[in-house]
């Protein structure tokens, strides 16, 4: 499996420039035989699903789900939940709350867990209260998963209105 971690306030030509690199990496690894794992919300799961898919590699979403039944999104992580769905072939429910920061941490550090590479749009910058990019980075490369960190020349902080 491979999984994408990044900045969650990436511009929307930022968002452009990361679907095109990654479209690019995954080309092989599609022919490979791998899939893409990423949890549902806007912005760069987005970006990495449609990536994938035009890449031809397989791609599995991991909706929130409380007491066994799929849990509320945000308005704009909805939107982008349903077309990672139709972009999806599989599925996954897993128990966290989407509007507890930490509890999606911690799903992010479980589905690394799952994967053997993982790309990370991330400028260098260390984690604060609303990104936890470089945490989840370090986290990754201390349970064996391999890294690439794309930063594209023009990537920028910004709004980010992808629309699904």
């Amino acid at each position: 499996m491979i999984a994408v971690v990044g900045h969650p306030d990436l511009s929307e030509s930022t968002l452009d420039l990361v679907e095109k690199e990654l479209c690019s990496r995954l080309a092989g690894l599609a022919r490979a035989g791998r899939a893409g794992l990423v949890r549902a919300g806007k912005g760069l799961p987005v970006a990495f699903g449609r990536a994938a898919r035009k890449a031809g590699l397989a791609l599995v979403t991991v909706l929130p789900t409380r007491n066994g039944a799929p849990g509320p999104l945000a308005e704009p992580d909805r939107k982008a939940a349903g077309e990672l769905l139709l972009l999806s072939e599989q599925v996954r429910l897993a128990e966290y709350d989407p509007k507890d920061r930490g509890a999606c941490v911690s799903m992010d550090e479980n589905l690394l867990r799952d994967c053997a590479r993982a790309y990370a749009i991330w400028d260098g910058s260390p984690s604060n209260g609303r990104d936890a990019t470089a945490h989840l980075v370090a986290y990754a490369r201390s349970h064996g998963v391999d890294v690439e960190v794309i930063w594209p020349r023009g990537a920028t902080h910004g709004p980010a209105c992808r629309k699904p």
